[in-house]
């Protein structure tokens, strides 16, 4: 059996080889990463860090970031968040029953505002959120997703590599 970090499960043939990624833009671009840490933190400050978790996973997976999935799912997991739950976030439309009527709220908005599909929020889905959080909770969650969108950004443009990171690595 072959694996390529602990973290993966083990393979009963090789498994395909790592790609490297493109650009490693933290190590070119310090301040502006040094920057998105320290707004990343301040998007989040109030919020419950499973919800945050929850909308960063909901993001990279719309947008199709193999390196954010591999982080937020890992800090999810270290939060006290369910598998199961992490599982069914990518068929939540069918699965409402894993989560609180906030966190469906919260989701929506996050596909709302990544996905901008109409170039607009709807307003059903900004008043779904808007009737589970305060105004200033509501702030905190736009300002988390718009940050986990940038990440997303910069993950998938640069082909970050997932399965390296720890849980709290950047904390």
């Amino acid at each position: 059996m072959t694996t390529t970090d602990e973290n993966t499960v083990p393979a009963t043939e090789p498994l395909a080889p790592e790609q490297s990624p493109r650009l490693e833009w933290a190590k070119h671009a310090p301040e502006v990463w040094k920057a998105m840490l320290r707004l990343d933190k301040a998007a989040t400050q109030g919020l419950d860090p499973k919800l945050s978790e929850l909308v960063k996973i909901r993001a990279s997976q719309l947008n199709h970031c193999a390196f954010c999935l591999d982080m937020h799912t890992k800090d999810a997991l270290a939060a006290g968040e369910s598998v199961e739950r992490i599982v069914q976030l990518a068929a939540w439309e069918e699965s409402r029953h894993f989560y609180t009527e906030k966190e469906l709220a919260a989701i929506e908005l996050t596909e709302a505002v990544t996905v901008l599909t109409d170039g607009f929020v709807p307003d059903e889905v900004y008043g779904k959120a808007a009737a589970h959080f305060g105004e200033a909770e509501l702030a905190q969650l736009i300002s988390a997703i718009a940050v986990i969108n940038t990440w997303n950004r910069f993950g998938v443009t640069c082909r970050l590599t997932p399965g390296h990171y720890r849980p709290g690595q950047h904390a």
